[in-house]
């Protein structure tokens, strides 16, 4: 089988969200299959390929696909000349968006439709291209995955998409998310923190992922314990991000708020197992992936109770609105306060863990791209 993948966001260097998805996926259908052939598609050179081996061609053709126009004829135009030329049997695209201009049998990973829920926090030049052609990628999919039934949901009641073309496949989380001992939890602690204890946020910072919410929750924690518990938030400025950044600037504790911007994974790893607790407050997940990533570190969460975030924390989490900065800050003081429901969050954690497998998820696709290509 030769199945061409939309590589665009396997970006060296610049991992995030759909391109770790990209790259687990990728990595072991190609470890896993040598018997079939892998066509990559980039929408840029890439200083080394994160994806190599003997069954593997990357192709990089232009332009960038970063706005309206140039997602347009990145993916209608020049997708569909490396599919013709390479004689591909299926396509697969991690990214939401897909060709329309191809009769192949296509595979679509749908992993959220915050478009539709918060579209103000789309850039106004995307909002066009998502309310237009969202629509038809998902009538012209073969077959569509969700990493979470509320996606699966969301498409149903939303789209009207008909429930026997959605599967719903979870992500896994990385090997490197592992738990650490105190001694290493220390050293974390004195590099980053100064020896305090912290909260955590891990994510690319914009409106959706709530962390004005965040900061006015830590501020009023602090008000309430009298306790200099540090807050650590890991990723880069995103978008719409002037009044997060005011916010920090306002707090009576901002130097205690430490922006990290983006970290190379074992950084993040690390720091998100010394961490106190994640808190990760997002108003709407296609899935929350630094939730199962910090079950996976034995790291407490309190995340919303939003969208995916309960499907994937289960009980191992506390459950807040994001909306209700109080609420949050009473999570933070539970966290702060009862050293038991630390330790039996961390417990229902390794449980709750179990559920989610990258390999798990890497076989289930492939079965799928198996049965449209037949």
């Amino acid at each position: 089988m030769k199945i061409a993948i939309n590589a665009r966001f396997l970006q060296t260097g610049n991992l995030e969200g759909i391109g770790w998805y990209t790259y687990e996926l990728c990595k072991r259908w190609v470890q896993n299959h040598p018997e079939d052939q892998f066509i990559l598609i980039y929408d840029r050179p890439q200083k080394a390929w994160l994806i190599t081996g003997k069954n593997v061609k990357s192709v990089v053709i232009g332009p960038k696909a970063r706005h309206f126009f140039s997602f347009w004829y990145w993916f209608d135009v020049q997708v569909p000349k490396i599919l013709r030329q390479e004689q591909v049997d299926v396509f697969f695209s991690p990214d939401n968006f897909l060709s329309l201009q191809t009769a192949l049998p296509t595979v679509l990973t749908t992993h959220d439709i915050a478009h539709f829920h918060y579209p103000r926090q789309v850039a106004w030049m995307h909002r066009p291209y998502y309310r237009l052609f969202i629509p038809r990628f998902l009538k012209k999919a073969t077959h569509i995955v969700c990493v979470a039934e509320h996606g699966k949901t969301d498409l149903i009641t939303h789209y009207q998409i008909p429930a026997e073309r959605i599967t719903v496949v979870p992500n896994g989380t990385r090997a490197i998310f592992q738990p650490l001992s105190d001694t290493e939890k220390i050293r974390v602690k004195a590099q980053f923190s100064k020896g305090a204890d912290y909260f955590f946020f891990l994510g690319a910072i914009h409106p959706r992922k709530n962390l004005l919410g965040l900061l006015r929750a830590y501020e009023l924690f602090r008000e309430k314990s009298g306790e200099r518990v540090k807050l650590l938030i890991a990723g880069k400025l995103a978008w719409q991000v002037q009044e997060i950044t005011a916010a920090h600037a306002a707090s009576a504790y901002q130097d205690d708020i430490v922006f990290l911007g983006y970290l190379p994974e074992e950084t993040a790893a690390k720091l998100m197992a010394s961490a106190l607790a994640l808190t990760y407050l997002s108003f709407f997940e296609g899935f929350g992936l630094p939730v199962l990533e910090a079950l996976c570190t034995d790291t407490p969460v309190i995340t919303s109770n939003t969208s995916s975030l309960p499907e994937v924390a289960g009980e191992a989490a506390l459950l807040v609105d994001p909306y209700d900065v109080e609420e949050i800050a009473g999570a933070m003081l539970r966290i702060w306060n009862e050293p038991d429901l630390r330790e039996d969050l961390v417990k229902k954690g390794q449980l709750q863990r179990q559920q989610f497998s990258w390999d798990k998820a890497a076989i289930d696709i492939y079965i799928i791209l198996q049965a449209v290509k037949s």
